[in-house]
């Protein structure tokens, strides 16, 4: 497939635009025109991303110049989906487990089943489902820009166990029933 030029690439979408449109299906044509602004705004907003991190002062220049646009989730998800990362999958995994407001240890990614086995590492609250299923879920979220090919996560009972929800309660009387200290007796 050879680069077409943005001139080429506009014309090529009025062509198939005007095509629908002589189509009589409005729906169709609304839709296609839909598709085509919701694809405009993606990659204009993944190209204003890369303008804005390049063209960042950097207190001195980082070891991989690459870097700073790697680690941004919506240039990651453009460079996979047009499979130009430079990175690997595992490494890409790790970046996107890095970042996980609660940490989380890879227990083993599965390519041919695209499920990814994390370990929590640390206590995450108090040990409800909703805690794990919110950990769960960011992973989730984190996975789709770096490493869409995690179709699935399952998320361990491994690693330390969560605190004992603490009851608290007044404590018993030390006095007795004729309001006398027991120690005093």
């Amino acid at each position: 497939m050879s680069a077409a030029t943005a001139e080429q690439a506009g014309r090529r979408v009025e062509e198939v635009l005007d095509r629908l449109a002589e189509s009589g299906d409005a729906a169709a044509c609304s839709a296609a025109e839909e598709v085509v602004r919701v694809l405009m705004e993606f990659y204009g907003s993944g190209i204003a991303r890369v303008v804005e991190l390049l063209g960042r002062p950097a207190a001195r220049p980082p070891a991989d110049p690459m870097g700073p646009l790697l680690a941004d989730a919506l240039v990651a998800s453009l460079l996979n989906l047009h499979g130009l990362h430079p990175e690997d999958a595992p490494t890409r995994i790790d970046r996107a487990l890095s970042a996980l407001p609660q940490p989380v240890e890879n227990a083993g990614f599965d390519p041919a089943t695209g499920v990814l086995r994390l370990r929590a590492t640390a206590s995450a609250g108090c040990g409800c489902s909703g805690t794990r299923e919110s950990a769960r879920q960011a992973a989730v979220d984190a996975l789709a820009c770096f490493a869409p090919e995690v179709t699935g996560v399952e998320l361990e009972s491994g690693g330390p166990r969560e605190p004992a929800l603490l009851q608290i309660g007044t404590r018993p009387s030390l006095a007795g029933a004729d309001g006398r200290s027991s120690a005093a007796s």
